[in-house]
């Protein structure tokens, strides 16, 4: 881990409904990560993303079974999240789903301070790897970390992008597709809006490689991999006239 990584301080808000979990996990981070600042502390979804709104936290310590809303609940009220999302659970069958949700870590209860500064450690890795290339590319390439180092995309190879929580699936014209630790929004805020256009919440797509483009039933367009895409409606009348531009300049 290099000096920038190290010398990070993340900031951070616990959510969980036991009043004995909130204070818990908080004296554990102030006694033992001194990488994390503890801004909030929430019992409930509500709450949580009231601090989320407030704070803007780096990472967001989350329990799993609450009453009324879960946790699965509270990561589906964020279309562009910004956060990294560490679930710290009783109960270990929620893995998988949690991976499914773009979690950082899974830390069962009751927390193990080893264990828990291993997680601090990812968090450090991932975020680091995101702000050292993340944003960095020339007229038309792409560049993407990697645990290798990274890799350099150009934008003729790329024909769309998949929201996956906090990741993103790079769907790519030649060779194997790849996820990263960038969320949906920031290629949105990053990529020249002449190319790519983002369709819906979870897609962007390289207006280049669409095939064809239907009303029918909805708006859904088909990609040259095959992929049918469905067009939210908010989008809709954006895209026809952007697609009608991007025709022609090709």
């Amino acid at each position: 881990m290099n000096t920038e990584n190290v010398n990070k301080i993340l900031t951070a808000i616990i959510v969980d409904d036991e009043l004995h979990g909130r204070e818990n996990l908080k004296n554990i981070i102030e006694n033992y990560c001194p990488e994390i600042k503890i801004l909030g502390l929430a019992d409930s979804v509500i709450k949580a993303k009231e601090q989320v709104l407030i704070h803007q936290p780096d990472v967001v310590f989350l329990d799993i079974n609450m009453p009324v809303l879960n946790g699965f609940d509270f990561l589906e009220e964020f279309d562009d999240r910004k956060f990294m999302v560490v679930f710290v659970s009783a109960h270990e069958e929620y893995g998988i789903n949690a991976v499914k949700a773009g979690a950082t870590d899974y830390i069962l209860k009751p927390v193990n301070i080893k264990e828990l500064k291993l997680t601090v450690k990812k968090l450090l890795l991932v975020i680091g790897k995101t702000k050292q290339v993340d944003k960095i590319y020339d007229t038309d390439k792409l560049i993407l970390p990697t645990s290798h180092g990274f890799d350099v995309l150009p934008f003729d190879n790329i024909i769309r992008f998949e929201a996956e929580g906090c990741y993103t699936k790079v769907i790519i014209k030649e060779g194997k597709n790849k996820i990263v630790s960038r969320t949906l929004k920031d290629f949105e805020d990053t990529l020249p809006k002449e190319k790519f256009f983002r369709i819906h919440k979870s897609h962007m797509v390289n207006l280049k490689y669409i095939k064809d483009y239907t009303r029918i039933s909805g708006n859904f367009i088909t990609m040259i991999d095959g992929s049918r895409i469905e067009i939210s409606r908010r989008k809709a009348p954006e895209f026809v006239q952007k697609i009608k531009t991007a025709l022609k300049t090709v």
